[in-house]
Protein backbone atom coordinates (compact mmCIF):
# COMPACT_ATOMS: atom_id res chain seq x y z
CA UNK A 1 0.00 0.00 0.00
CA UNK A 2 1.63 3.28 -0.93
CA UNK A 3 1.78 6.54 1.62
CA UNK A 4 -0.70 8.36 0.33
CA UNK A 5 -3.28 5.19 -0.37
CA UNK A 6 -2.61 4.61 3.38
CA UNK A 7 -2.92 8.37 4.21
CA UNK A 8 -6.69 8.07 2.86
CA UNK A 9 -7.48 5.23 4.36
CA UNK A 10 -6.85 6.87 7.76
CA UNK A 11 -8.86 9.94 6.79
CA UNK A 12 -11.79 6.98 5.78
CA UNK A 13 -11.29 5.81 9.36
CA UNK A 14 -11.44 8.64 11.06
CA UNK A 15 -14.42 10.28 9.29
CA UNK A 16 -16.99 6.74 10.57
CA UNK A 17 -18.01 8.06 13.65
CA UNK A 18 -18.63 11.14 12.36
CA UNK A 19 -17.67 13.36 15.36
CA UNK A 20 -14.59 15.10 13.73
CA UNK A 21 -14.36 16.10 9.85
CA UNK A 22 -11.92 15.93 8.09
CA UNK A 23 -11.20 17.95 4.50
CA UNK A 24 -8.43 18.63 2.20
CA UNK A 25 -7.99 22.44 1.02
CA UNK A 26 -4.81 22.24 -1.07
CA UNK A 27 -2.34 22.05 1.55
CA UNK A 28 -4.73 22.52 4.32
CA UNK A 29 -6.81 20.21 6.57
CA UNK A 30 -9.58 21.30 7.78
CA UNK A 31 -10.25 19.46 11.12
CA UNK A 32 -14.28 20.04 12.17
CA UNK A 33 -15.23 18.75 15.47
CA UNK A 34 -19.00 17.34 15.18
CA UNK A 35 -21.18 16.90 17.91
CA UNK A 36 -23.32 20.22 17.78
CA UNK A 37 -26.16 18.37 19.95
CA UNK A 38 -23.58 18.12 22.55
CA UNK A 39 -21.90 21.80 21.88
CA UNK A 40 -18.86 19.65 20.76
CA UNK A 41 -17.83 18.64 23.75
CA UNK A 42 -15.33 16.44 24.02
CA UNK A 43 -15.14 12.72 24.74
CA UNK A 44 -13.28 9.17 24.36
CA UNK A 45 -14.49 9.58 20.77
CA UNK A 46 -13.68 12.64 19.87
CA UNK A 47 -10.27 12.59 21.82
CA UNK A 48 -9.04 9.40 19.99
CA UNK A 49 -9.97 11.33 16.82
CA UNK A 50 -8.59 14.13 17.12
CA UNK A 51 -4.95 12.83 18.17
CA UNK A 52 -5.01 10.35 15.07
CA UNK A 53 -6.05 13.45 12.80
CA UNK A 54 -3.05 15.42 14.54
CA UNK A 55 -0.82 12.12 13.19
CA UNK A 56 -2.09 12.31 10.19
CA UNK A 57 -1.30 15.53 9.66
CA UNK A 58 2.29 14.90 11.03
CA UNK A 59 3.31 12.57 8.76
CA UNK A 60 1.64 14.14 5.30
CA UNK A 61 4.40 16.13 3.40
CA UNK A 62 1.60 18.03 1.34
CA UNK A 63 -0.58 19.43 4.20
CA UNK A 64 1.46 21.93 5.70
CA UNK A 65 -1.49 23.87 8.22
CA UNK A 66 -4.19 22.82 10.29
CA UNK A 67 -7.21 24.68 10.85
CA UNK A 68 -9.63 23.11 13.93
CA UNK A 69 -13.01 24.39 14.08
CA UNK A 70 -16.93 23.43 15.40
CA UNK A 71 -20.27 22.94 13.60
CA UNK A 72 -22.74 24.77 15.35
CA UNK A 73 -23.41 27.29 17.82
CA UNK A 74 -19.99 26.20 19.71
CA UNK A 75 -16.18 25.65 19.50
CA UNK A 76 -16.46 23.43 22.04
CA UNK A 77 -18.26 23.20 25.38
CA UNK A 78 -15.03 21.48 27.06
CA UNK A 79 -14.99 18.13 28.09
CA UNK A 80 -18.24 16.25 28.46
CA UNK A 81 -19.85 15.74 31.50
CA UNK A 82 -21.73 13.05 31.03
CA UNK A 83 -18.66 11.58 30.03
CA UNK A 84 -16.35 12.33 32.47
CA UNK A 85 -19.57 10.68 34.72
CA UNK A 86 -19.54 7.74 33.35
CA UNK A 87 -15.55 7.33 34.12
CA UNK A 88 -15.22 7.87 30.09
CA UNK A 89 -11.65 8.95 29.77
CA UNK A 90 -10.87 12.41 27.48
CA UNK A 91 -6.77 11.41 27.19
CA UNK A 92 -6.39 8.68 24.44
CA UNK A 93 -5.61 5.35 26.09
CA UNK A 94 -3.05 4.33 23.97
CA UNK A 95 -1.58 7.55 24.08
CA UNK A 96 -1.82 9.39 26.91
CA UNK A 97 0.98 11.35 26.08
CA UNK A 98 -0.68 13.31 24.26
CA UNK A 99 -2.97 15.02 26.71
CA UNK A 100 -6.54 16.16 27.00
CA UNK A 101 -8.61 15.72 23.82
CA UNK A 102 -5.33 14.13 22.03
CA UNK A 103 -4.50 17.16 21.46
CA UNK A 104 -3.24 19.76 24.17
CA UNK A 105 0.29 17.79 24.81
CA UNK A 106 0.31 16.20 21.07
CA UNK A 107 2.81 18.56 19.84
CA UNK A 108 2.91 19.08 15.62
CA UNK A 109 5.11 21.54 13.78
CA UNK A 110 3.21 21.90 11.10
CA UNK A 111 0.63 25.45 12.33
CA UNK A 112 -2.39 25.08 13.76
CA UNK A 113 -5.03 28.14 13.49
CA UNK A 114 -8.04 27.56 15.66
CA UNK A 115 -11.35 29.11 13.58
CA UNK A 116 -14.07 29.89 16.82
CA UNK A 117 -17.47 29.58 15.98
CA UNK A 118 -19.60 30.35 18.87
CA UNK A 119 -18.23 29.91 22.64
CA UNK A 120 -14.67 28.51 23.78
CA UNK A 121 -15.25 27.58 27.34
CA UNK A 122 -13.37 25.34 29.56
CA UNK A 123 -11.16 22.41 27.65
CA UNK A 124 -12.81 24.07 24.54
CA UNK A 125 -10.78 27.45 25.07
CA UNK A 126 -7.86 25.07 25.68
CA UNK A 127 -7.90 23.68 22.31
CA UNK A 128 -7.81 26.76 21.28
CA UNK A 129 -4.82 28.13 23.66
CA UNK A 130 -2.76 24.91 21.96
CA UNK A 131 -3.41 26.38 18.35
CA UNK A 132 -0.62 28.91 16.74
CA UNK A 133 -3.30 31.74 16.27
CA UNK A 134 -6.63 32.00 16.74
CA UNK A 135 -9.39 33.88 14.08
CA UNK A 136 -13.10 34.16 15.95
CA UNK A 137 -16.49 35.25 14.77
CA UNK A 138 -17.57 38.45 16.12
CA UNK A 139 -20.05 36.38 18.47
CA UNK A 140 -17.52 34.26 20.27
CA UNK A 141 -17.06 34.07 24.04
CA UNK A 142 -13.35 32.64 25.52
CA UNK A 143 -13.52 31.32 29.29
CA UNK A 144 -12.47 28.93 31.49
CA UNK A 145 -15.06 28.77 34.05
CA UNK A 146 -13.83 25.63 36.08
CA UNK A 147 -13.15 26.97 39.19
CA UNK A 148 -17.22 27.85 38.98
CA UNK A 149 -17.71 24.32 39.33
CA UNK A 150 -15.09 23.17 42.26
CA UNK A 151 -11.59 22.54 39.29
CA UNK A 152 -9.32 24.22 37.43
CA UNK A 153 -7.90 24.06 34.29
CA UNK A 154 -5.86 21.10 33.94
CA UNK A 155 -5.38 20.95 30.37
CA UNK A 156 -2.60 23.74 30.12
CA UNK A 157 -5.38 26.47 29.90
CA UNK A 158 -3.77 28.37 32.98
CA UNK A 159 -0.23 28.43 32.04
CA UNK A 160 -0.86 29.10 28.29
CA UNK A 161 -3.81 31.56 28.90
CA UNK A 162 -0.62 33.78 31.36
CA UNK A 163 1.43 33.68 28.26
CA UNK A 164 -0.50 34.82 25.91
CA UNK A 165 -2.19 37.59 27.96
CA UNK A 166 -0.99 39.92 29.55
CA UNK A 167 -0.53 38.66 33.33
CA UNK A 168 -3.50 40.57 35.51
CA UNK A 169 -5.93 40.05 32.30
CA UNK A 170 -5.29 36.55 32.44
CA UNK A 171 -5.33 35.96 36.17
CA UNK A 172 -8.50 37.76 36.32
CA UNK A 173 -10.28 35.02 33.87
CA UNK A 174 -8.77 32.37 35.74
CA UNK A 175 -9.90 33.22 39.23
CA UNK A 176 -13.41 34.68 38.06
CA UNK A 177 -14.06 32.25 35.58
CA UNK A 178 -15.62 34.81 33.84
CA UNK A 179 -15.26 34.93 29.92
CA UNK A 180 -14.25 37.67 27.84
CA UNK A 181 -15.54 38.56 24.28
CA UNK A 182 -13.92 38.34 20.72
CA UNK A 183 -13.45 41.79 20.60
CA UNK A 184 -11.89 41.92 24.24
CA UNK A 185 -9.53 38.94 23.30
CA UNK A 186 -8.59 40.80 20.11
CA UNK A 187 -7.58 44.05 21.99
CA UNK A 188 -5.19 41.83 23.88
CA UNK A 189 -3.62 39.94 21.53
CA UNK A 190 -5.32 37.03 22.38
CA UNK A 191 -7.61 36.70 18.90
CA UNK A 192 -5.26 37.49 15.61
CA UNK A 193 -8.56 38.53 13.39
CA UNK A 194 -12.38 38.76 14.55
CA UNK A 195 -15.08 38.52 11.54
CA UNK A 196 -18.31 37.94 10.84
CA UNK A 197 -19.70 34.28 11.44
CA UNK A 198 -20.53 34.06 7.54
CA UNK A 199 -16.57 34.30 6.65
CA UNK A 200 -14.90 32.20 9.57
CA UNK A 201 -14.27 29.60 7.40
CA UNK A 202 -12.87 31.36 4.60
CA UNK A 203 -11.46 34.52 6.36
CA UNK A 204 -9.42 31.21 8.73
CA UNK A 205 -8.49 29.23 5.22
CA UNK A 206 -7.35 32.35 3.42
CA UNK A 207 -5.24 32.78 6.50
CA UNK A 208 -4.05 29.30 6.58
CA UNK A 209 -3.07 29.69 2.89
CA UNK A 210 -0.52 32.93 3.64
CA UNK A 211 1.24 30.45 5.75
CA UNK A 212 1.28 27.16 3.04
CA UNK A 213 2.81 29.14 0.59
CA UNK A 214 5.86 29.40 2.36
CA UNK A 215 8.88 26.98 2.59
CA UNK A 216 7.53 23.96 4.97
CA UNK A 217 10.68 22.88 6.47
CA UNK A 218 11.46 26.83 7.23
CA UNK A 219 8.34 27.34 8.55
CA UNK A 220 8.25 24.20 10.94
CA UNK A 221 11.71 25.38 12.35
CA UNK A 222 10.39 28.73 13.31
CA UNK A 223 7.26 26.68 15.22
CA UNK A 224 9.47 24.61 16.92
CA UNK A 225 11.53 27.80 17.99
CA UNK A 226 8.52 29.48 19.12
CA UNK A 227 7.28 26.39 21.06
CA UNK A 228 10.04 26.30 22.90
CA UNK A 229 12.71 28.78 23.11
CA UNK A 230 10.17 32.21 23.11
CA UNK A 231 9.74 32.22 26.71
CA UNK A 232 13.94 31.85 27.54
CA UNK A 233 16.11 34.44 27.95
CA UNK A 234 18.36 35.30 24.76
CA UNK A 235 21.00 35.83 26.90
CA UNK A 236 21.36 32.02 27.81
CA UNK A 237 23.07 29.56 25.56
CA UNK A 238 19.47 27.87 25.30
CA UNK A 239 18.01 29.40 22.64
CA UNK A 240 20.76 29.74 20.74
CA UNK A 241 21.97 25.99 20.61
CA UNK A 242 18.55 25.22 19.26
CA UNK A 243 18.49 27.82 16.28
CA UNK A 244 21.56 26.19 15.51
CA UNK A 245 20.77 22.96 14.93
CA UNK A 246 17.46 24.37 12.90
CA UNK A 247 19.67 26.47 10.92
CA UNK A 248 22.11 23.62 10.13
CA UNK A 249 18.79 21.84 8.77
CA UNK A 250 16.79 24.74 7.00
CA UNK A 251 19.70 26.67 5.55
CA UNK A 252 21.24 23.23 4.24
CA UNK A 253 17.93 22.00 2.47
CA UNK A 254 16.78 21.38 -1.15
CA UNK A 255 14.02 24.24 -0.49
CA UNK A 256 16.64 26.83 0.69
CA UNK A 257 18.41 27.04 -2.56
CA UNK A 258 14.77 26.74 -4.34
CA UNK A 259 13.70 29.80 -2.30
CA UNK A 260 17.06 31.45 -3.89
CA UNK A 261 16.61 30.34 -7.17
CA UNK A 262 12.99 31.33 -7.38
CA UNK A 263 13.43 34.67 -6.44
CA UNK A 264 16.68 35.54 -8.67
CA UNK A 265 14.23 33.73 -11.57
CA UNK A 266 11.22 35.79 -11.03
CA UNK A 267 9.31 33.07 -10.55
CA UNK A 268 6.99 31.40 -7.48
CA UNK A 269 8.92 28.49 -6.07
CA UNK A 270 8.35 25.17 -5.77
CA UNK A 271 8.84 23.67 -2.49
CA UNK A 272 9.82 19.71 -1.70
CA UNK A 273 10.08 19.23 2.07
CA UNK A 274 13.68 18.66 1.71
Amino acid sequence: MSANTSTESETRELLQDGVLQLERIGHVLLLTLNRPEARNAINGEVAASLGAALELLNRDDDLRVGILTGNGAAFCAGQDLKAFAAGEPVIPRENPHWGFAGFVRHFTAKPLIAAVNGYAFGGGMELALACDLIVASDTALFGLPEVKRGLFAAGGGVPRLVQQLPAKIATQMVLTGDPITAQTAERWGLVNEVVDGKVLEAASIALARSIAVNAPLAVQASKRIIATASFQSTWNSEPWEQIGRELDAVFASEDADEGSSAFIEKRDPVWRSR
